[in-house]
């Protein structure tokens, strides 16, 4: 069961405020932000700029030309003070997510499986057993960061990130699991990949994937991954790491 922390809030520039609720990542955080976001939403109204959530923070940034960050504080303040759980707030969309567990596009798989202790055929039952919840969007757009992954896949960044990881790439790094929706620099294990188009400017609100939401990853194979649209061209193989 999560416990709030005593609320912390930090100043993130002129404009913004990191308001700090919990020190520890668990699912039941977001019944806390979800009530965090809508409270703040109806408290800043016309100077509200933008309200980020993550796992443990909401980072609340406002316009000062209609509102003084003292008054901000005060504003978020008086939230806090009244803030009850959402027990509707976290629900989210639910997702699947077809996915090609495959060496020659998740080049760590024998990594994550030698660190675990655990064949490949497990490490792709166990991450794609589990329900994860979505708990923040950032990094790139699109990019949604996920949890929790089970404790037996709980595996290091790469010491030495990729420059190119390619689009739709399927990764798991500590307690959490992504895909990433373009190809962008990175450190995470990767384990497979898939054909859903993360990101898609076309598409309202452009992110498939929002805080709160609900995803699980199924394995599929090459066949289905290719007639999806899947691109099936080899990741970069993995480079020398250390494993104890």
């Amino acid at each position: 069961m999560t416990h709030m922390a005593l609320p912390r809030l930090e100043p993130a520039g002129i404009d913004s405020w990191m308001v700090r609720l919990f020190d520890t990542i668990e699912e039941n955080n977001l019944l806390w932000l979800a009530s965090l976001t809508h409270d703040c939403e109806v408290a800043f109204g016309e100077a509200l700029v933008d309200l980020v959530p993550s796992y443990t923070t909401l980072l609340v940034t406002f316009d000062p030309m209609r509102i003084s960050a003292w008054h901000a504080r005060e504003k978020l303040i008086q939230v806090l003070t009244n803030l009850v759980p959402d027990d509707a707030g976290g629900e989210g969309e639910q997702h699947e997510i077809a996915t090609w567990y495959d060496p020659s596009v998740g080049p760590d798989l024998e990594r994550v499986a030698s660190l675990s202790g655990m064949s490949v055929d497990d490490v792709i039952k166990t991450h794609s057993f589990q329900e994860y919840r979505v708990f923040a969007l950032g990094f790139s757009p699109g990019f949604a960061f996920m949890g929790l992954l089970d404790d037996s896949l709980n595996c290091p960044r790469m010491d030495t990130p990729r420059q190119k990881v390619p689009a739709g790439s399927v990764a798991i790094a500590g307690q959490q699991t992504a895909a990433y929706p373009a190809v962008t620099p990175g450190g995470w294990n990767l384990i497979g990949r898939t054909s859903a188009r993360l990101f898609d400017r076309n598409r309202e609100g452009f992110s498939l994937l929002k805080v709160g939401d609900r995803v699980r990853f199924v394995s599929v194979d090459r066949q289905t991954f290719e007639s999806e649209g899947g691109d099936v061209t080899p990741a970069e193989p993995a480079r020398k790491e250390k494993t104890s």
